[in-house]
């Protein structure tokens, strides 16, 4: 498979490894010193692209894609209030999309155990949850996706918290979403059921990047030659 990579920094560079080792070939390599390489007849060489910038390119990045008729992989977070805009561009183009706010294998089990933890715990209202998620100083947004999705998760069965918030809170309607920033942590995030008798709490620490990087290649073979939205349920077969 031919694969762009869209975003060379340490993350492209571990997909880019990884990619490599399972027979993939990098046709695009594109960061910020060479915007210009960026083009149309360049993209039409891959089978998939693989976004990883930041939330102030991403959309464009993207619509770039698939005016050009490739599948696009993304993981950029911090533009999802613009999620329709990029469902309908993609409709229009009859292009390939798949979105995770997290690509890690062992992170999708844990949305997975985070839903699950939540059904358990809706009907036992003595218990208040919150959410600390770690990240490095270069992570330019907080809380980050992954923490997002969790938030979601919690609220579609914890129906009292009717919003989450960045900061600590003494309102009960509030998810409290805690984000710290330390390097060189690749990510850790932590879901606390907590009451005067007892906590309950999940976490999933993240060592490296090779978690992540590996779950974008699994992704972008996935969608090579497909039409549609995708997420990484799909991908992993949950």
């Amino acid at each position: 498979m031919k694969i762009a990579l869209i975003g060379y920094g340490k993350m492209g560079k571990a997909i880019e490894e990884i990619a490599v080792a399972k027979g993939h070939e990098i046709v695009l390599k594109i960061n910020s010193s060479n915007t210009a390489d960026f083009t149309t007849e360049a993209i039409k060489k891959a089978d998939v692209a693989i976004e990883f910038t930041n939330p102030h390119l991403a959309i464009d990045n993207i619509k770039k894609c698939l005016d050009a008729g490739v599948a696009v992989v993304c993981g950029s977070t911090g533009w999802l209030e613009r999620w329709e805009e990029v469902i309908d561009y993609n409709t229009q183009k009859n292009g390939g999309f798949l979105f995770a706010s997290n690509f890690s294998v062992g992170v999708n089990l844990f949305f997975e155990l985070n839903n699950y933890l939540a059904r358990l715990m809706a009907p036992h209202s003595e218990y208040n949850v919150s959410m600390t998620e770690i990240h490095h100083t270069q992570k330019k947004d907080a809380p980050s996706g992954t923490a997002i999705t969790l938030a979601e998760g919690v609220m579609a069965h914890i129906t009292g918290k009717k919003g989450w918030v960045n900061e600590h809170t003494d309102n009960a309607a509030d998810l409290e979403i805690i984000s710290e920033r330390v390097d060189p942590t690749p990510g850790t995030h932590s879901i606390k059921y907590h009451s005067a008798i007892d906590d309950i709490e999940i976490i999933h620490t993240a060592h490296n990047r090779q978690g992540f990087a590996s779950g974008a290649v699994l992704a972008a073979e996935f969608m090579a030659g497909k039409k549609g939205v995708y997420n990484m349920k799909q991908v992993l077969g949950f």
